[in-house]
């Protein structure tokens, strides 16, 4: 009989995760230390949303410092100093113009490879793991490195507690090399979606070419963070249980035999009710937000990290990844885990 949990011999092309690598700014922010100016207490915080702590970049670091910092590291995971491409996912970039990927590759002395910025929001890692596949299995280029990488704390209303508590700063990032799909680490298959008939549930008002064609300067709040949160929680199970489900029957994969769900760490009750409606036990879910916060595109790479490192993830489990963002996006791959060292 053929184990579930071992793939049959599958020659056909695949990007497959070959290194992993994360950073986290050093100054942790607790949830009394909000409490001090926000209406807010730790209880208010953990039983809504499960957090304790988030960490916050100091005064001069921006989201490309803490991409180079997780890049140097994936690629010491992986053993290699260079790569073909740079695709990296943000909602806080260094600047409106240029994309910060080109620096980064700069940064990280990797030539003049390309480099672009990927604007999914908080699924924009699944996002840019799936155009750095493209790349590859078009042969574009043989090694890829994905990075997602936030700097929240730059963009968020400090005086508005449903959005202050949430979020945090941080990076994680992935090598890929072309490969094939038989082996440990490949991406099996993606499930991308997207609906802007909603995109003022999650979005910063001001600042883009919408507002100036306006004609006037933006209102200093427009420039801040907003999220819709009760429509964004009902719309997040939805959406990352529903591409979660299309993507497992698409790959053949009963959701008994999921051995960990990594889910877009945006709030613990999100990730038990995806756990639920896909009928996978809640302990199989990674939950690393208690310690980070919602670092966006980074939440993903920086669960990996947690689980592997502490043994909450063994080469060989099957793992699927899922996420949600604003635009609407959503998008949700999945892989047998590799032999992998986090960095």
């Amino acid at each position: 009989m053929t184990d579930p949990q071992r793939p049959e011999a599958d020659a056909r092309p695949a990007a497959v995760l070959k290194g992993l690598g994360t950073y986290l700014p050093p100054r942790a922010v607790s949830n009394d230390e909000l409490s001090e100016r926000l209406d807010t207490s730790d209880e208010w915080i953990r039983t809504r949303t499960g957090i304790r702590q988030r960490y916050w970049v100091e005064p001069g670091t921006a989201t490309g410092d803490l991409a180079v910092e997780a890049g140097s590291r994936a690629l010491k995971s992986a053993g290699v100093d260079g790569v073909d491409a740079v695709v990296l996912a943000t909602t806080t970039p260094d600047h409106l113009c240029p994309a910060t990927a080109p620096w980064v590759a700069a940064r990280l002395g990797l030539g003049r490879v390309p480099a672009y910025d990927v604007a999914a929001v908080c699924a924009g890692f699944v996002y840019a793991l799936a155009s750095a596949a493209g790349l590859i299995l078009t042969g574009v280029a043989g090694r890829v490195l994905v990075i997602g990488a936030e700097t929240y704390s730059g963009i968020l209303d400090p005086g508005d507690r449903n959005t202050a508590v949430i979020f945090g700063d941080g990076a994680g990032a992935v090598v890929l090399e072309a490969g094939r799909a038989d082996e440990p680490g490949a991406l099996l298959g993606f499930d991308l979606g997207s609906d802007g008939e909603q995109h003022d549930l999650i979005a910063i008002p001001g600042g883009g070419s919408r507002q100036r064609a306006g004609g006037s300067p933006p209102d200093p709040s427009e420039c801040y963070f907003t999220m819709q949160g009760k429509r964004v929680f009902a719309q997040a199970v939805t959406r990352m249980g529903d591409s979660s489900s299309a993507l497992l029957e698409r790959l053949g994969w009963p959701s008994a035999t999921v051995d960990r769900l990594v889910g877009h760490q945006a709030n613990v009750r999100i990730l038990h009710a995806v756990a639920d409606q896909l009928d996978i036990a809640r302990e199989r879910a990674v939950v690393n937000l208690d310690r980070v916060g919602n670092t966006s595109a980074a939440s993903i790479p920086l669960a990996l990290a947690d689980a592997a490192a502490t043994g909450g993830l063994n080469p060989g489990e099957r793992v699927l990844l899922t996420a949600f963002g604003g635009g609407l996006a959503w998008g949700s791959t999945a892989l047998v885990w590799p032999d992998v060292t986090p960095n």
